[in-house]
């Protein structure tokens, strides 16, 4: 009888500085979906946290931005450093299925998430949110995580919002059916 097949530990370490921004990001996409998150940007802090636990991911990321300008540097970077880690996590795509989608629920909110591990980038977003802010977060910085994302993991990603009138729950359908999804894929 064959031995099982061992895998390497499918874990990444990476760290982001720019003149905006200070990031790192650890992540083991083997996990059991626990998170360690200090972004400084609450909002994103929940969507994150929907992440790890939906996908079964560890995550520890810490950020710091230029927060008194406004967030987009901190979204955009931290989706760019996840992607990053993401992209080095998989390493040589053993054991990786590729095709990943999810439908996701949250009372009148649905979202859908279809994507591929391609090692092509590319972003189909599709989520018509309700309202510009969900608190003091700007939801146009959903697509800019999403942008970072799949231009740094090399990912293939569409995302579609199918309905919805709470752009909370819009913006945490995203999340999670994203997260489901890489869990398949």
């Amino acid at each position: 009888m064959n031995a099982p097949l061992e895998l390497p530990a499918r874990v990444a370490n990476v760290d982001r500085r720019t003149a905006e921004t200070d990031i790192a990001v650890r992540l083991s996409i083997d996990g059991t979906g626990r998170t360690e998150l200090a972004t400084g940007i609450a909002f994103l802090d929940h969507m994150l946290d929907q992440v790890g636990r939906h996908a079964m991911f560890d995550v520890a990321i810490t950020a710091t931005g230029d927060l008194h300008i406004d967030a987009h540097h901190t979204v955009e970077d931290i989706g760019i450093t996840l992607g990053q880690a993401f992209k080095r996590a998989m390493g040589d795509k053993q054991g990786i299925r590729r095709y990943g989608h999810a439908y996701v629920p949250l009372d009148e909110a649905l979202s859908r998430v279809v994507l591929d591990l391609s090692g092509r980038p590319g972003l189909e977003f599709h989520v018509p949110f309700t309202r510009a802010l969900v608190g003091t977060f700007d939801v146009d910085l959903v697509h800019e995580f999403f942008q970072g994302f799949v231009n740094h993991a090399l990912v293939t990603l569409h995302v579609d919002n199918l309905r919805g009138d709470n752009a909370h729950h819009q913006a945490e359908t995203v999340f999670k059916a994203f997260a489901r999804a890489l869990r398949a894929a």
